[in-house]
């Protein structure tokens, strides 16, 4: 049935709110056999790319033309190297970081969708790695998400946050899920100088975005201006879960 152009979509200034009834499928280059979801861009003000690639069976996606963070929402894909020949096995909530200009093929095995966040790497000033004893340069790496120690997020045992990335100032960008317990809620509307990408997973609740209030689901994005009230409460039975990016350890006037 036609929808008579209802959506809960929203586009504002310091916000959107993308739902799947919206989405625009796109080829890319370096993207075989599968469609891109480019979900935000710098076209509307971000610093960064998000998209939901979805491959059909050997289905390629090969090195994009910055830093990278991978993480597999569906699907059994194999992630190769260069110069290794073995390749690494993916599966729902494995995730890759691949650095700027770090060759890489992502093949899918089977039927599969995969979060991709790519970023313009911004060097730590070497002022800061003198002092601080920091790596100059992030490396690749590999895990998987449920493997990944949770830790209560602001000592609330209902917020569980586990960090995809490693506590280092050679990283210029967070990446994290947080889980909620049903009612559970952040603590307090947050107002800050970061970016946000993030994908809801699981679940579902109300989601604060300056002066509007959203319904949200799973498979919904919202992306968030600097400087943009938020705060989420899930509603329902069942843990509301999501996909966060922000971008970090970086001075703001760098």
């Amino acid at each position: 049935m036609h929808n008579l152009g209802q959506t809960r979509s929203a586009n504002h200034r310091d916000h959107l709110l993308l739902t799947p009834d919206t989405f625009i499928r796109t080829p890319l280059p370096g993207l075989t056999g599968g469609l891109a979801i480019v979900h935000v861009s710098p076209a509307v003000g971000a610093a960064f790319t998000q998209m939901t690639i979805e491959l059909e069976p050997k289905g390629r996606l090969i090195q994009g033309p910055t830093q990278r963070l991978i993480y597999v929402l569906e699907g059994e894909l194999k992630l190769e190297e260069p110069g290794k020949s073995v390749p690494h096995a993916l599966a729902p909530g494995g995730y890759a970081y691949l650095p700027t200009d770090y060759p890489h093929t992502l093949t899918a095995i089977t039927q599969s969708r995969v979060a991709v966040i790519d970023k313009p790497f911004l060097p730590l000033d070497p002022l800061y790695m003198k002092e601080l004893g920091a790596e100059p340069y992030p490396w690749f790496l590999i895990g998987r998400e449920p493997e990944v120690a949770a830790l209560p997020l602001r000592g609330d045992p209902d917020l569980q946050l586990r960090s995809l990335l490693p506590d280092s100032l050679a990283f210029d960008f967070a990446c994290s899920t947080l889980t909620y317990a049903p009612g559970a809620s952040l603590s307090q509307v947050e107002i800050h100088y970061m970016e946000h990408g993030l994908l809801m997973l699981e679940g579902g609740g109300i989601y604060r975005l300056g002066d509007h209030w959203y319904p949200t689901t799973a498979g919904d994005f919202i992306w968030m201006a600097p400087f943009c009230p938020q705060w989420f409460g899930a509603i329902g039975k069942q843990p509301a879960k999501y996909l966060i990016c922000k971008d970090f350890n970086r001075h703001p006037l760098a």
